[in-house]
């Protein structure tokens, strides 16, 4: 399926006319779904998503081994990618902060943090918005964005914060979904636009946020012009790795 040639800005939740409403709309939309989140993830996704954060947190090791590294997970919704990161350190105390603009999604993390983390090493959480977030210039040596990144408002702004606070030489980690090709693609379209929509809506009890999830996949750039979009942001190296036949996929950039 090939999609416009029009740039998009970002997310555009239906009938959301700019990116002050949009960034509204896709708040309110996870704040519905917080207390079935979790379940919905792996339950849509067969438990993949688990192998994803994994793979993602892995390839960051040798900033995460690191006790001085400061990590930021942008977008981290009950804080799976978070906690994944904080598993890769191991004996490691790098500084890792959570940060997402949804408060219910952010008091789901917290309480995971007692079952999971304790002490000077667990994750800390902070609510801000990934198009101005509330850090000084080169703070960062990695910031990761896992299955959020796609619902910006401007996907621009977006890589210019995340390039803004990473200390020059951090790197990025962008995880999100693609669309794949052929068979497979054929398969996933089914799948995400007509049983996602309606098991999501059973389990959450919430219409709108899995009615929108397959119209945000389809209209996130494609691989190629996101990778462009970092270049034009301020990293100097930024490659794909596609994740279960390009179902999902990992976007990394390294600072200039």
């Amino acid at each position: 399926m090939s999609k416009s040639h029009v740039p998009v800005v970002g997310a555009a939740p239906e009938g959301e006319p700019d990116t002050a409403s949009a960034s509204r709309a896709v708040r309110e939309m996870f704040t519905s779904i917080a207390p079935r989140y979790d379940l919905l993830n792996h339950v849509l996704s067969f438990n993949v998503d688990r192998l994803w954060w994994w793979r993602t947190a892995r390839s960051f090791a040798s900033t995460l081994d690191s006790g001085d590294s400061r990590i930021l997970d942008l977008c981290c919704g009950t804080g799976d990618m978070t906690f994944a990161l904080r598993r890769q350190a191991g004996e490691a105390r790098p500084q890792i902060l959570g940060a997402d603009f949804s408060h219910a999604m952010l008091q789901r993390a917290a309480s995971k943090t007692k079952h999971q983390e304790n002490g000077a090493s667990a994750p800390r959480w902070i609510e801000a918005d990934a198009l101005n977030l509330p850090f000084p210039d080169r703070h960062f040596n990695l910031v990761t964005c896992a299955f959020g990144f796609r619902n910006l408002a401007d996907y621009d702004a977006g890589l210019r914060e995340i390039a803004r606070v990473l200390k020059p030489g951090g790197e990025c980690g962008i995880l999100d979904f693609s669309e794949p090709k052929g068979l497979m693609g054929s398969l996933y379209r089914l799948y995400f636009k007509q049983i996602l929509p309606r098991v999501g809506t059973l389990i959450s009890g919430v219409r709108g946020p899995y009615d929108y999830l397959p119209n945000s996949v389809e209209r996130f750039p494609e691989p190629q012009e996101m990778l462009e979009r970092m270049h034009r942001a301020g990293f100097r190296r930024a490659d794909w790795t596609p994740y279960t036949f390009g179902i999902a996929g990992l976007y990394r950039g390294k600072k200039q």
